[in-house]
């Protein structure tokens, strides 16, 4: 069991290594292949991004710390809402700049680790901030942050199969000798 001094500094660790892998995946993956969805995984880069971004959104910053204005006047959120959680792969394709997208994942992802970095343990068990609409797994703070990895990996497994179908394998910075 974690001592309760360290779970803030692992949740925070542990979502950087969830953003880091979701980066390498995606920064290998030219952008000229991100709209494409082979048959077999019905889903293409760009999608996986755009909602990737929309859910780091909500599991780590809106549930975390209520809206935040300068990720609303900067960022074309409804937009990616609307692309990026019901819709279907293929209706994102030619919708949205793919590198505007990049950048604002990133974007979105350091404003997520602002949030979690100014986190304290007493705060980790705190009620969700209100959303309207139930979280889908989390009661608390320390709940939607784990889920927050977990779905983030969740979606980098993803990104790699769809890499190695439309690219080629990802090597994770391994030496084959």
């Amino acid at each position: 069991m974690l001592g309760k001094e360290m779970k803030a500094e692992l949740l925070l660790k542990q979502t950087t290594d969830a953003y880091t892998w979701t980066n390498k995946l995606l920064e290998t993956l030219p952008l000229e292949k991100w709209e494409i969805s082979p048959p077999v995984l019905e889903t293409n880069a760009l999608w996986q991004a755009g909602h990737l971004l929309v859910s780091i959104y909500y599991h780590s910053i809106l549930v975390i710390g209520g809206h935040q204005q300068t990720i609303l006047q900067t960022m074309s959120l409804k937009l990616y809402g609307q692309l990026f959680t019901h819709a279907t792969p293929a209706a994102s394709v030619g919708q949205v700049n793919l590198y505007q997208l990049a950048e604002d994942l990133r974007e979105m992802q350091g404003h997520s680790l602002a949030m979690v970095g100014k986190l304290k343990e007493d705060m980790l068990q705190a009620d969700l901030e209100p959303t309207g609409f139930p979280h889908p797994v989390a009661k608390n703070k320390l709940e939607a942050l784990d889920w927050n990895i977990k779905h983030t990996l969740w979606h980098c497994g993803q990104l790699a199969l769809l890499k190695r179908v439309i690219d080629k394998r990802y090597d994770f910075d391994l030496e084959v000798k």
